[in-house]
């Protein structure tokens, strides 16, 4: 069953905390005012916290995940496959946002597995890419991690020191491919 559009409301409402100050954001009395409800309706549709902690890692491993693997994947040219996918996770700031808040807490129980499943997920994406390329396996690995760890790297710069990232990004993405598909 789909969530209820609230639902989803105050699920977006904890990915938007998340992104601005990390898990300890996401409290129900910092919530509802981005919901525009109270407390009582927030456990109308959550046991507790965690329950929305839950539902909002969920729907960022579909969102920027799932939904972005299942869209490439039908792109033929690995190439063209990575060069788009790069290109979308590198200007979609707001998942990059996420990105960052929840590795400030990868230790936690709750982010910790989707943690690892999201970036590993990623990661096998990639690397079959790189394979398709013809690059051997391990050359796979090693250009889809040092690309993975520029992504994730990307936006933690971004949070601490914002003036120090080109914008537009066209011409850094450019040169990061070029670097990770040369033979």
């Amino acid at each position: 069953m789909a969530p209820s559009s609230f639902a989803s409301d105050w699920t977006a409402a904890a990915l938007e905390a998340i992104a601005s100050g990390g898990i300890a954001s996401v409290r129900v009395e910092a919530l509802a005012p981005r919901v525009g409800a109270t407390k009582g309706s927030f456990y109308w549709h959550f046991a507790d916290r965690a329950a929305v902690i839950q539902a909002a890692l969920a729907r960022w491993e579909h969102d920027s995940t799932e939904a972005v693997i299942a869209e490439l994947e039908g792109v033929k040219d690995p190439r063209d496959r990575l060069r788009r996918i790069f290109g979308m996770a590198f200007n979609n700031t707001a998942a990059g946002r996420v990105e960052a808040g929840l590795a400030a807490h990868a230790d936690d129980p709750l982010v910790r597995p989707v943690l690892v499943r999201v970036t590993e997920r990623r990661l096998t994406f990639m690397r079959k890419a790189y394979r398709e390329m013809g690059f051997k396996k391990k050359t796979s690995r090693h250009r889809a991690l040092a690309a993975y760890t520029a992504y994730v790297g990307l936006f933690t710069v971004r949070r601490a020191a914002p003036e120090s990232v080109p914008e537009p990004l066209d011409a850094y993405l450019d040169d990061l491919l070029g670097l990770l598909d040369r033979h």
